[in-house]
């Protein structure tokens, strides 16, 4: 399975690297892993992945007898404290899961290994584009494409039976940022205040609701906002940066994004949609569990956790479609990185080639956590997910038909997200204007500017 969407080419020195795992043999330069210790340390963030890849590790062992992985799971924010704290320490694992929005700041400290210096990765074993993301802005590659992830819409069956709204409108809605299109009529329908009355009817009280019909995740969703307004904005025909994946500019000063962004807001005036104040530090699946939300926007990496909440009869529907008649959703793809600092390479670089094995996506793929990157794993993954009854067509659908776009990648991310989110919270808390993000934009692309001149 493949998209269509058209993946572009970095720079010139990119179509020098064969991007492939094609038999999955090292180059001639690599060592022979027989000359180091044997062993192999692998960090990942995400625990119901943990199963799958201990199955990799024993395929992996058995055809290496003589190499032993040790995998170790942090949650999310320890695991980047940790990594990072490791890296200064020089205790950093072997290979670890890597994230676009941290490669970059790993390339400009020189903690990652260039993988094509050691192996070959070719593009077409896995789904289009996922490998590109993984070329770095000197043409080098820095991750092996591990797995993907897009949005789409999970809903509580009962409540949209309650109101009266069938699954097929849910799964066809429409959207446009002037009136909302059936996406806002639906929400509207679906919010329910305290006092029993729906969000389409005379008396509601915006102010004391008990069922908010429509959550957008949850936060701002600051510069990448992959389940806040990507799939909205994208519908749009809008991107996060000038070009993709690797970006000069951010486009936030765009009328696209920010009628977006205006329609937010009125969402959350209406109380259609939960306040920012509301959720913070909340988790937008726990809040759908408490029946608190009626839809919500997330991503496929969420699927298994809202299919396995008892008393709720879930569904799941695509992204709505946006004014061009398209449906939109941002196309993110992990990699699995070599520390540069590792004493294994030879090791990691073998562990590596058979975590982009079909052999190894398949395994992953069965277990049905996550969308493996070749298209092997994923079709694994979708057969597994249907036994189990679940419809995962919603989020795949964006990879037949080309509507998925590339995850935006920028250095100094962190401090950009910092600026975007503050922003975005100001305006969504009715705080300033949607024009103030014109000003966010001048200074996020002010700190890209001075970013490239201390490169060139």
């Amino acid at each position: 399975m493949k998209i269509s969407h058209h993946a572009k080419v970095l720079a010139a020195s990119c179509a020098a690297i064969v991007l492939a795992v094609s038999g999955l043999s090292a180059c001639g330069n690599a060592q022979d892993a027989s000359d180091s210790d044997g062993s192999i340390s692998y960090w990942l963030w995400d625990a119901n992945q943990k199963p799958s890849y201990e199955k990799c590790a024993a395929a992996f062992e058995h055809q290496h007898p003589d190499l032993r992985v040790t995998i170790t799971q942090y949650g999310w924010d320890d695991y980047w404290s940790n990594i990072t704290n490791a890296f200064v320490a020089g205790t950093a694992p072997d290979v670890f899961t890597n994230h676009l929005a941290r490669y970059p700041e790993f390339i400009e400290q020189e903690q990652l290994v260039q993988l094509d210096e050691h192996m070959t990765i070719r593009s077409d074993d896995f789904q289009e584009g996922l490998a590109d993301l993984w070329i770095g802005p000197d043409g080098h590659n820095y991750g092996m494409p591990k797995d993907f992830d897009t949005t789409g819409v999970f809903y509580n069956v009962d409540k949209l039976e309650e109101a009266g709204i069938t699954r097929e409108q849910v799964q066809n809605l429409t959207w446009n940022p002037d009136d909302g299109g059936d996406l806002e009529q639906v929400a509207a329908r679906l919010s329910v205040d305290k006092n029993g009355r729906h969000g389409d009817e005379p008396g509601f009280d915006k102010n004391n609701v008990s069922v908010y019909g429509l959550a957008l995740g949850f936060g701002s969703g600051n510069a990448v906002g992959q389940t806040q307004y990507a799939a909205l904005a994208g519908s749009l025909g809008w991107r996060n940066t000038d070009v993709n994946p690797w970006g000069n500019r951010y486009n936030f000063d765009e009328e696209r994004f920010q009628s977006t962004i205006a329609w937010e807001r009125k969402m959350i005036e209406k109380g259609y949609l939960p306040t920012i104040e509301g959720t913070k530090g909340q988790s937008t699946a726990d809040v759908f569990a408490a029946k608190k939300i009626a839809m919500v926007t997330e991503g496929s990496w969420l699927t298994n956790q809202f299919f396995g909440y008892d008393g709720i009869n879930v569904g799941l529907a695509p992204n709505p479609i946006g004014p061009e008649g398209k449906r939109s959703s941002m196309y993110n793809g992990l990699g699995d990185s070599i520390w540069s600092g590792s004493k294994n390479i030879a090791n990691a670089v073998a562990w590596v080639e058979f975590l982009g094995s079909e052999e190894c996506q398949t395994l992953v793929g069965e277990d049905a956590v996550v969308f493996p990157a070749s298209p092997a794993g994923t079709e694994k993954a979708i057969e597994s997910w249907k036994a189990k009854g679940i419809d995962v067509s919603p989020f795949t659908m964006h990879i037949d038909d080309g509507t998925a776009f590339l995850y935006p990648i920028t250095n100094d991310i962190s401090k950009i997200d910092a600026i975007m989110a503050s922003a975005l919270d100001a305006v969504l808390m009715g705080k300033q204007k949607v024009s103030s993000l014109n000003a966010a934009n001048d200074e996020i692309n002010a700190i890209l500017a001075e970013s490239a001149s201390r490169k060139s």
